[in-house]
C-alpha cells in the first residue's frame, strides 16, 4: 500500500506561480510607492492596520500576508534550516510582492472574463483525492488550514491564471524539434527507469489503537478472503466485495510502483514474486494485505518517442517563465499599488 499523505504541492497556496518561477521583482521598490488615488490616501490607520498593500484600489487583507509569513515559518521549522533573520525582510517582501502580482493577474483574468470549467476544476480536486484515502485527504486539508470548497477555489484560480499565461505568454515563446532533442540527449538521467511491478491487493484495515480483539476480527477477514481465493474466485471479485482500500473499486489494482513507494513489508513481499503469484497474509501498518503481483518491468530508458510531448511541453513552460516577470512587470507599471504594512 502505498506510503500515506498527499503531494504537498497541490495544497499550497501560490502552487501555479512558483511553478512558473514566481520571483520578487528588482523593481517592485521603485512601483510599490505609487498611491492609488484620494481615496487610497485618505486611508486611515484602520484600513492600514488590517490591509497589507492596495491593488488599483483592492485591497490585499493582512491576514493573506501574515498568511503567506505563517506558512514560510512552517516550512523553514518542517525542514529544520536556520534561517538567518537579516534574510528575512527580503522573504517578506517576496511574500506581499507575490500577493500584489497574484492580484494584478487576478483582475486581469476579471477584465479578461476568463471562466475555469467546473468540469476542469473537479478533475484536478479527483486527482488530489485519487492519490490518498479520504482520511489523509482531510487531514492534508486541515493541515494547510482549507476546506475542500476553499480547495476547488483554489484550483479555479490556478486555472484561470494559466489560461491568462498561455493567452498572453504562449504566442512569444517556441520550442524546436532540435531543442527537444538535444533535452533528452543531454539528459538520460531524466528517463531511465527502475525495476517496477505492477500488482493488485486486498486490504483489511487495521487501526493503530486498535484492540488485540479488533485486530482479531480483521485477521479473521482476511484469511476468509485467503480461502475464497484459494477455492478459485476471482482475485478482483473478492478485492471488490472485502478490501478496504480505494482501489477495490479497480479489483485491488495499484497499477506500477517502484521501490520505495510502498512501505517496506508490502514492497518487499511484492517485489519477491513473479507475475501471477499471489502472497500469503502480509501486516504492514495499514493492517493485513493479500497481494497479487500482475505484471513487472525489468529496469530501462523511455523511447524518445514517448516522452517528445513531455519535453516540449516543459521547455515551453521553462521559456514562458521567463517571460513571466516582464509580463508583470507590464502590468505593474499601468498599475496604482501602495504598500501599506512596514516589510
Amino acid at each position: 500500500m502505498k506510503k500515506a499523505g498527499l503531494i504537498a504541492s497541490a495544497l499550497v497556496l501560490f502552487v501555479f506561480l512558483a511553478g512558473w518561477g514566481f520571483y520578487a521583482s528588482s523593481a517592485a521598490d521603485k512601483q510599490s510607492k505609487k498611491e492609488v488615488g484620494d481615496d487610497a490616501a485618505s486611508s486611515t490607520k484602520k484600513d492600514e492596520a488590517k490591509n497589507a498593500a492596495l491593488v488599483n484600489g483592492k485591497p490585499i487583507p493582512m491576514s493573506d500576508y501574515q498568511a503567506g509569513i505563517d506558512q514560510l515559518n512552517r516550512q523553514i521549522s518542517m525542514t529544520g534550516s536556520k534561517q538567518n533573520e537579516k534574510d528575512m525582510p527580503a522573504m517578506r517582501h517576496r511574500i506581499l510582492d507575490n500577493l500584489i502580482a497574484w492580484e494584478l493577474l487576478r483582475q486581469e483574468v476579471a477584465k479578461k472574463g476568463i471562466k475555469a470549467d467546473e468540469s476542469e476544476v473537479n478533475a484536478q480536486l479527483d486527482s488530489v483525492k485519487k492519490g490518498a484515502s479520504p482520511e489523509d485527504f482531510a487531514n492534508s486539508l486541515k493541515q494547510n488550514h482549507m476546506t475542500e470548497e476553499s480547495l476547488k477555489e483554489h484550483f479555479a484560480s490556478q486555472l484561470t491564471m494559466k489560461k491568462l499565461l498561455d493567452q498572453e505568454l504562449a504566442s512569444k515563446v517556441t520550442v524546436t524539434p532540435e531543442e527537444v532533442k538535444a533535452f533528452y540527449n543531454g539528459n538520460p538521467e531524466f528517463f531511465k527507469t527502475p525495476d517496477m511491478v505492477r500488482a493488485s491487493h486486498i486490504l483489511v484495515k487495521v487501526d493503530k489503537d486498535a484492540t488485540a480483539d479488533q485486530k482479531a476480527a480483521a485477521l479473521e477477514k482476511i484469511k476468509g478472503a485467503q480461502n475464497r481465493i484459494k477455492a478459485g474466485e476471482d482475485f478482483a471479485q473478492v478485492a471488490q466485495e472485502v478490501s478496504d482500500c480505494p482501489s477495490k473499486a479497480k479489483g485491488g489494482d495499484l497499477d506500477f510502483f517502484k521501490k520505495g513507494d510502498m512501505v517496506p513489508p508490502f514492497e518487499n513481499a511484492a517485489f519477491s514474486m513473479k507475475p501471477g503469484d499471489i502472497s500469503d497474509i502480509v501486516e504492514t501498518e495499514f493492517g493485513y494485505h493479500i497481494i497479487k503481483v500482475t505484471d513487472k518491468k525489468d529496469a530501462g530508458t523511455i523511447p524518445f518517442d514517448d516522452v517528445k510531448a513531455r519535453i516540449e511541453q516543459h521547455l515551453k513552460s521553462e521559456k514562458m517563465s521567463q517571460e513571466l516577470p516582464k509580463y508583470i512587470e507590464s502590468l505593474k507599471s499601468k498599475a496604482n499599488i501602495k504598500i501599506l504594512v512596514k516589510e
